[in-house]
């Protein structure tokens, strides 16, 4: 019964995710369209985080390592694409493109490589040690892309035409939108699927008793890895559609400000929660619209309302959604 009234709150998140753009094309508010599509992309990072994190137990403070990687990939080979000119790798050269199922592709591989690499020395060590070495590879990529004159260093690099889907205008907000939430709710299947797998339930083992699993001879190190590179994919795709929707990469998608935000996602919307993300997503973009055109301090209230749910709501907002609808 629980997990049934769970399920009617993330179809109703689903559905209100989807009326909002719909809505404000009727009232003629197509800016209302780019902050739906927002709310889309930044839920499908916390997909990513949730992975390793709600599952798996993995507090990784570094996860804009891999949505800015993501975004590189998008705008580095959308400006080869625009100049004409390839990259050059020294022994072989690669042509840009602004098709996005091929950046998607390119990013998502980018990212699970970084992940690869981050997690097989990240997952040696836990609790604070591990959040504090994924916070330091994340500041190193930061810090390397800001040093990295050839695509804009600090000031960034420009998307100056949206890279282009086969068979529609992703020019239009509402078809991009489309794209988004279609990528958005894929992501939520997957996560859904391993959740359910005997792979899910090894992740969550190991995370509840390392120990245990290590005497029935599964390998908690390898299972953790594996859904660290998963986790840094789906991050690294959401990275690359973020910055086709501002049309513009910056070293601030790799900062650590963009993975506390992650977290604060997560813990909005509930820790492993199939829809916190989505709910944690919504929650934050409205806040930072609402408030923060009144006040530059919005995140002041932001921080007493998560205050409020680690206090009195650990499930998040699915979570006591739930819990109403078993209530009323």
């Amino acid at each position: 019964m629980t997990m049934n009234r769970e399920t009617i709150v993330n179809i109703s998140l689903a559905l209100l995710l989807l009326a909002i753009p719909l809505i404000a094309l009727q009232l003629n508010s197509p800016f209302y369209v780019t902050l739906a599509t927002r709310m889309a992309i930044l839920a499908l990072a916390a997909v990513g985080l949730n992975l390793a994190l709600g599952l798996g137990g993995m507090v990784s403070f570094g996860h804009a390592a891999y949505f800015g990687v993501g975004g590189y990939v998008a705008g580095i080979l959308a400006h080869h694409a625009f100049s004409g000119l390839p990259l050059d790798f020294g022994l072989f050269q690669v042509p840009g493109t602004n098709m996005m199922p091929i950046i998607w592709v390119v990013a998502i591989l980018v990212s699970g490589l970084l992940a690869l690499f981050i997690g097989a020395i990240s997952i040696r060590t836990s609790g604070v040690y591990f959040i504090m070495i994924t916070l330091a590879f994340a500041q190193m990529t930061y810090y390397f892309a800001n040093s990295w004159p050839a695509y804009g260093g600090e000031d960034g690099l420009s998307i100056f035409v949206r890279n282009q889907f086969p068979g529609v205008n992703t020019l239009r907000p509402l078809t991009y939108f489309f794209i988004c939430y279609a990528i958005l709710l894929a992501a939520l299947v997957l996560f859904a699927a391993i959740r359910d797998s005997r792979f899910g339930a090894a992740l969550q083992a190991a995370r509840q008793n390392e120990v245990r699993v290590a005497t029935v001879g599964i390998n908690a190190n390898r299972i953790r890895l594996a859904a660290f590179v998963i986790s840094g994919m789906i991050t690294g795709l959401a990275g690359a559609l973020y910055a086709d929707l501002n049309r513009f990469v910056s070293p601030s998608m790799l900062s650590w400000h963009m993975s506390g935000e992650f977290i604060v996602l997560i813990i909005l919307g509930g820790v492993a929660r199939l829809y916190g993300p989505v709910a944690g997503a919504m929650l934050f973009v409205m806040f930072e619209f609402l408030l923060g055109g009144m006040t530059d301090r919005w995140q002041f209230f932001l921080g007493l309302v998560l205050l409020g749910v680690v206090l009195l709501a650990r499930g998040g907002l699915v979570g006591w959604l739930a819990g109403r609808a078993r209530h009323g």
